[in-house]
């Protein structure tokens, strides 16, 4: 738990509002976000680069809340985008399609007009066949393209391997020892522009040697395709910071952003980073009411009105996610298994965890702030959650609740 979300006379707040009011107010369950942890946040970024040229660019699939991304974009922060949608998101949301850069291993003809009729900052290209497409796309329209490649550095990142993104085995970027001719066959594409290198190797890290390792190999190929006349002028490091869910120690945002211009001194390159859990995964909670406790004989069950439709970190990952009531409880406590309504046994958001509760009572699921919106779903027929942002002592519904007549509105019964 971080100071934005503390607790206050054995009641639990986000910044100066207690959390139980928000579950009164909004219903459960519930997103609540803390407008000064997300700045914060930023903040640190942009404070621990400010020594050369960057810029930083929000991964907005972590969450893609318009509130969110206009916040970040009114402090001058770029976006990294993997769709359409999220660039059609950024736009909305006030974002300058200038700061953007466009990543993905499946881009779209459709995708990369949209993306070249906004003229973004770049895109972060993934494989030859990409390439190819690009060029013909930017070409029918009369365009150029500023592109990066994607090289993949084949450097562990020592995550959860569904979050591993830079080995050889894994499905993104272009394999470090092809990258060198793939340049030189992008340079001589007309309607191609070489901008810069990208490099992504994983999310949740924590420790720096693993951005180091691969920062160094994207440096000795930057080298190479200088002295074949083919001169940068960007290097895009990725994201991939992680944040303490448990007993997780991941360095400061400070102590990562010195590890990488240590690496980079002497370079004149712009710094591109893309930071997204670190930015919003602990600036987020999930509230949720407990519906009923169920005494088994094996175990009991806290069993909760969130599921794995709102929050699917734990039946994806098994990810650890704190648990705490929102009120300080006389309830004897008991070790329960924290699971949704969903019909399916993988439907849980916490196992054996220690809790003194009664039905009825609000827990807060800490540290939900990325991958828990933007990857929900409806599962079950179940509305999405709303979503709150307190600054200070005042609150705003950024997502109103959905309703089940709005998630059939579309379909249509054939006679």
């Amino acid at each position: 738990m971080n100071g934005y979300f503390n607790h206050q006379q054995d009641r639990l707040h986000a910044e100066n509002v207690a959390l139980e009011e928000i579950a009164q107010r909004f219903g459960t369950p519930c997103y609540v976000y803390s407008r000064a942890a997300l700045t914060d946040g930023y903040r640190q970024f942009a404070e621990a680069f400010k020594s050369r040229e960057h810029l930083i660019c929000y991964a907005v699939k972590a969450n893609s809340n318009l509130a969110i991304l206009n916040l970040f974009a009114r402090m001058g922060a770029g976006f990294d985008i993997v769709s359409g949608g999220e660039l059609q998101r950024v736009l909305a949301a006030g974002g300058a399609a200038g700061k953007v850069v466009f990543s993905g291993v499946g881009k779209s003809e459709s995708e990369m007009r949209q993306a070249l009729e906004a003229e973004i900052l770049c895109f972060n290209v993934e494989s030859p066949s990409e390439l190819d497409r690009l060029n013909e796309v930017a070409g029918s329209m009369g365009k150029v393209a500023p592109i990066s490649l994607r090289v993949n550095p084949d450097v562990d990142a020592r995550t959860h391997p569904y979050i591993s993104t830079g080995l050889k085995q894994n499905k993104f970027g272009v394999a470090y020892t092809e990258a060198f001719e793939l340049y030189r066959r992008a340079a001589a594409m007309p309607h191609l522009r070489i901008t810069g290198m990208d490099c992504h190797i994983g999310s949740q890290l924590t420790e720096t040697s693993p951005f180091i390792a691969a920062a160094e190999k994207v440096l000795a190929l930057v080298d190479r395709l200088a002295a074949a006349g083919i001169v940068l002028e960007h290097l895009d490091l990725g994201g991939g910071l992680g944040i303490r869910y448990d007993d997780e120690m991941p360095p400061s945002i400070a102590e990562y952003a010195q590890a990488l211009l240590g690496a980079l001194k002497g370079r004149s390159e712009k710094i591109i980073v893309e930071p997204g859990r670190v930015l919003v995964g602990n600036a987020g909670i999930l509230l949720t009411r407990i519906e009923y406790l169920k005494h088994g004989e094996e175990k009991n069950f806290a069993i909760v009105d969130a599921a794995m439709n709102d929050l699917m970190r734990p039946a994806l990952y098994d990810a650890f996610h704190a648990i705490q009531p929102v009120r300080k409880s006389a309830a004897a406590s008991q070790l329960y298994e924290v699971v949704g309504p969903i019909c399916e046994t993988g439907d849980f958001l916490g196992h054996a965890r220690q809790l003194g509760v009664s039905a009825g009572d609000v827990l807060a699921v800490m540290s939900a702030g990325a991958y828990g919106m933007s990857m929900s779903s409806n599962y079950n027929t179940r509305p999405r959650a709303a979503e709150v942002m307190v600054d200070g002592a005042v609150t705003h519904l950024v997502r109103e609740r959905e309703t089940v007549r709005q998630l059939y509105a579309s379909e249509k019964i054939v006679t």
